[in-house]
């Protein structure tokens, strides 16, 4: 059988070669993988073709019995001209790579780039073991085409219930500090949409703002406060907000950085909302940086290359002139980036550094390991080497918001999403150092809630942070990142039981977490008093947390939200603005009004 297909394998290309000549090969890096979605073009420019995901390209139509000039172009690699004489059954093509080139080629053609011909109908696999005397020929698979648009993605969310505290006395979490669900919702209000309910994620709305910290006067990296006012939105209820707060580097001790930026470049992220907002982003962050700091840049559209080697943080002129010659195109292959980008940043590792890697996407990675749960597997693997992860999310339409998360969440790192240039310098310059310097990882809380006092509660937010009871107490279990003067805010809706007394404890608080720089875990506790302060007296900042999230029980229509009301919401918010740097609270008041006249259309 299989020296029968060997011949009709045979017979069809000769068949196909009558019909079309063709120049048929492969391209290869100088270490022998496959470079895929790398152009081929004719000299007259009237022929062109990109390789296939095996690194195969067949270009036809070709004058028979002659030579032809091609020219291979490709991300990170220096361009290759040479000749070849259609009689040639198979060439192979080698690429040297670590050059920068002089932009990410996307080419025009007098005919399609892509063209479809009848060697698409042979296997690739079953034609590499035909013999020839000469070079081998080998047919192509069909070129993949740029990126679809796709919808945007969020991953499934199910609301906290309230749980009661005879049963489940204990509710554990990882403090994750990302804040990308805010700016996403703002796009959506902005555009004049109300965001789909997967987005709302309320406690990255919380987290999205700034409040007053406080003097913990302790040596732990990480301290805690709490606070208890009356429930706004449910008069029998009570609402307990948990403080946990990173102390901050003083900008003579901040650790060296080891940044890779890995940059989309794919054909999904040619509009002004991600690759033009995105290099203005990294523009912003790189005068950050100084002379001893160390920057690299990785691209991925299809595969992935260098377009910036080690350089030195204070180096604005190659580092900007990297990012400015970068063009979209190309499907996307993200797994390839993303080892490439971590082998670059274990190449330049700094002991005692901040060694991290910097994905910049719109999340849609749909060549080679685009199956979310084999990335994050990969992910979890690359944490191990003591490189952290920040990703960046960008655009509107197809954004991926789940995958962006997960990847974030399981890889050492925070999760942010820019929707414009205002937010790029609020997450890349204001909060610098917290958005790329760890101070603490695998942060965890636990409440312990006393069951004389507290009846029931529910956790408002936080839905795929849970964790295990016993995951607190597991060193080995994976948790959240704190930044260099992070702050945490965790809100709990608690319903008093008969016995409540505001003169005793109700509850137990625990924190657990690790120094960014490694060794055992710290334990930190302290007990929760039950005093609910009146509102003339509870502090701006959980008057404020409490507005964020009854905006967004509103916005997800929740079974939660009790007496809320957009009146009711905007008096709240309204009367805790407080002194609003950067005009954060402010904004989100018209984005309030914005909502409100959304859902009455509803």
């Amino acid at each position: 059988m299989k020296h029968l297909l060997l011949l009709l394998f045979a017979i069809t290309i000769s068949t196909l070669s009558a019909q079309s000549t063709c120049v048929t090969g492969t391209v290869v890096s100088d270490d022998g993988s496959p470079l895929i979605s790398c152009t081929v073009i004719s000299k007259d420019g009237r022929n062109g073709v990109v390789t296939d995901f095996d690194g195969h390209f067949s270009l036809c139509n070709l004058p028979e019995d002659s030579e032809v000039i091609l020219t291979f172009n490709y991300i990170g690699y220096e361009s290759v001209t040479d000749t070849f004489n259609t009689k040639d059954n198979w060439v192979t093509v080698t690429m040297e790579g670590g050059v920068v080139m002089e932009e990410v080629v996307v080419m025009a053609y007098h005919v399609p780039l892509i063209q479809t011909d009848m060697t698409q109908a042979l296997s690739s696999a079953s034609i590499s073991n035909l013999k020839s005397s000469g070079r081998k020929r080998k047919a192509k698979r069909q070129p993949r085409q740029p990126d679809p648009i796709r919808p945007s993605a969020y991953n499934k969310l199910v609301p906290n219930a309230f749980l009661t505290t005879r049963e489940a006395p204990i509710s554990t979490i990882s403090t994750d500090v990302d804040r990308a669900a805010y700016a996403n919702i703002r796009g959506f209000l902005n555009r004049g949409q109300l965001p789909p309910a997967e987005a709302v994620r309320i406690e990255e709305m919380i987290n999205y703002f700034p409040y007053t910290k406080s003097a913990f006067g302790q040596q732990d990296l990480v301290g805690l406060n709490t606070e208890i006012i009356g429930c706004p939105w449910r008069a029998e209820a009570r609402l307990l907000r948990v403080t946990a707060q990173a102390t901050d580097f003083a900008p003579a001790s901040a650790p060296k950085n080891n940044l890779v930026f890995l940059i989309d470049v794919s054909g999904s992220m040619g509009s002004s909302d991600k690759l033009p907002l995105l290099k203005e982003s990294l523009r912003r962050m790189s005068r950050q940086l100084g002379p001893e700091d160390n920057v690299s840049i990785v691209v991925y559209a299809g595969a992935a290359g260098m377009v910036l080697p080690p350089t030195a943080g204070n180096d604005t002129t190659a580092i900007f002139g990297a990012l400015e010659k970068l063009k979209s195109g190309g499907s996307t292959a993200g797994g390839a980036g993303i080892e490439l980008a971590y082998k670059t940043a274990a190449e330049q590792f700094i002991k005692g550094g901040n060694n991290r890697v910097i994905i910049a996407s719109d999340g849609d990675f749909n060549v080679g390991i685009s199956d979310q749960n084999q990335l994050i597997k990969l992910i979890e693997k690359k944490r191990e080497t003591g490189i952290f992860l920040t990703v960046l999310g960008f655009g509107t339409g197809n954004y991926q918001e789940g995958m962006m998360q997960e990847l974030a969440d399981r890889g050492n790192g925070n999760h942010a999403y820019i929707d414009k240039v205002e937010e790029a310098e609020k997450v890349l310059v204001e909060e610098f150092n917290g958005t790329i310097q760890t101070m603490a990882k695998d942060v965890k809380l636990q409440i312990e809630f006393d069951p004389r006092y507290i009846d029931s509660y529910r956790l408002i937010g936080y839905e795929n942070r849970l964790l295990n009871t016993e995951d607190f107490d597991d060193d080995k279990k994976d948790a959240a990142e704190m930044g260099a003067g992070h702050q945490v805010t965790v809100l709990y809706e608690i319903v008093p039981a008969k016995d409540y007394d505001e003169a005793v404890y109700v509850a137990s608080l625990r924190m657990r977490y690790k120094p960014a720089a490694g060794g055992r875990s710290h334990k930190v506790m302290q007990p929760i008093a039950a005093d609910a302060l009146p509102d003339e007296l509870a502090s701006q900042n959980i008057l404020w947390a409490a507005a964020v999230a009854e905006f967004g029980m509103l916005l997800r229509n929740s079974a939660h939200k009790g007496q809320s009301s957009w009146t009711q919401l905007l008096e709240l918010a309204e009367a805790n603005l407080g002194a609003d740097p950067g005009g954060y609270r402010n904004e989100m008041i018209g984005l309030i009004r914005k909502a409100e006249g959304l859902a009455s259309r509803r």
